[in-house]
């Protein structure tokens, strides 16, 4: 509570409402002030001697209470106009004093409670109250030098009469600025913990406002890298058909047809993965299960290499190690990969006639290799969609990722996948 952390916080100052009801308060307390003003006129209980003319009464009456309109507002000018004019009111002698204590009491608290600087609201608060305790020596002083020798004529009590109304004075007024010190304390740091409340619910707010669309985008990420592989794919492997068809579809009409028959398969399957795909996205959480089984895995990428002989294409799949059960995931990205390279080449390189696809389960890993004889049309692009998606599932799985021509001429696309240590171990 006293820590330069907690005092470097600034309390926001009051709203209308709070405004309006200060004025309500103060106008209500000075009132009634006025009021017990006449009930100790009447009833002549002149306790601080004799009393000034009525309308100084009257004015250090309001003086008092009337500045708790301003309170919360500005609580430090309050405090002290309220303490100067409680300690003016005393020393004139006023008759009330009931009403004028309860203001002094609100006047502390508020400053506590509201002061915008709290080591500062801090010292003017201390200082209040040591100039009320040396007024109240100086009011001792004096009124013991106005004691007739039979004040005290009927005490019987142990501790001697002077003393124990010391001692009885000192302590209510500890009890009463004690608890005005202490109340406002609490209700600024109250506030200060709803503030810190307040502002740990708004950062957890934009923090989910960020994960939903960190989320969202990283759905279209993925819808997009589904669809640009399910796409890129048929659509290139009927490209390659169609021109085919176009140069043969004259002189060989039997292999017309025969490319014509292979790009209707293709369009075939592009619609399925296509469904298939989209029945992933809508089944979400809800059906787990069958959507993975639908999904293509490391298994199917000889119908990818099929397609490719399709295209007039030597493709030729090795398997090296014991095959071992993939994670679904994992099995999904390799296929993914082998799809776009073996579309990279029909779409990019030229002069290609041995596609070799090469699948590895190592100890720790799978690595799988696609690699051709052809040579490239253009370098490679590396912000390119096809190359972007293989890095984005290579990276979620913890691979590595290597594109490039080879050595004595062609390209190689090389990725290898870190396997679970069950896995691993299994193989």
């Amino acid at each position: 509570m006293t820590s330069e952390t907690t005092d470097d916080w600034r309390r926001p100052g009051p709203t209308p409402e709070q405004r309006r009801l200060d004025l309500y308060a103060g106008l209500t307390a000075t009132i009634l002030a006025l009021f017990s003003l006449t009930l100790a006129r009447s009833t002549g209980m002149f306790l601080l001697g004799p009393p000034p003319s009525d309308l100084e009464q009257i004015l250090w009456t309001i003086a008092v209470p009337l500045p708790l309109i301003w309170r919360r507002r500005y609580p430090t000018a309050t405090a002290l106009i309220v303490s100067a004019a409680f300690i003016g009111a005393q020393v004139r002698a006023v008759p009330e004093w009931q009403l004028s204590q309860w203001a002094l009491f609100a006047a502390i608290f508020t400053l506590g409670a509201w002061g915008p600087d709290h080591r500062r609201s801090r010292l003017v608060r201390v200082g209040v109250i040591a100039a009320m305790f040396v007024w109240m020596a100086v009011a001792y002083v004096i009124s013991y030098r106005s004691l007739s020798p039979d004040t005290f004529a009927d005490a019987i009590g142990p501790v001697p009469p002077l003393l124990a109304a010391i001692v009885t004075g000192v302590l209510i007024n500890v009890l009463f600025f004690g608890f005005a010190y202490f109340f406002g304390e609490t209700a600024w740091v109250a506030a200060r913990r709803e503030h810190e409340l307040a502002a740990q619910a708004e950062a957890l707010r934009r923090s989910q406002a960020e994960a939903r669309e960190h989320a969202v985008v990283g759905e279209r990420v993925r819808i997009a890298r589904e669809l640009h592989d399910v796409v890129a794919h048929h659509v290139s492997v009927m490209g390659v058909q169609a021109a085919a068809c176009r140069r043969v579809f004259d002189k060989d009409p039997a292999k017309a047809r025969t490319a014509l028959a292979s790009i209707e398969q293709s369009a075939r399957t592009a619609v399925d993965e296509l469904r298939r795909m989209l029945g992933v996205l809508r089944a979400g959480d809800r059906e787990p299960a069958r959507a993975q089984q639908q999904a293509a895995g490391i298994d199917q990428v000889d119908a990818v290499l099929a397609r490719a002989r399709e295209a007039g294409l030597q493709a030729a799949l090795g398997v090296y190690g014991a095959p071992t059960p993939l994670p679904e995931s994992v099995s999904q990205a390799a296929y993914r990969v082998v799809q776009e390279a073996v579309t990279n080449t029909l779409k990019h390189a030229t002069g290609v006639r041995v596609l070799d696809v090469r699948i590895r389960y190592l100890a720790q890993e799978v690595e799988v290799e696609v690699t051709d004889d052809g040579r490239a049309t253009r370098p490679a692009n590396a912000d390119g969609l096809g190359l972007v998606g293989m890095r984005e599932r290579v990276a979620t799985h913890g691979g590595e990722l290597e594109v490039g021509p080879r050595t004595g001429g062609g390209w190689r696309v090389r990725v290898r996948f870190p396997l679970p240590v069950t896995v691993g171990g299994a193989a």
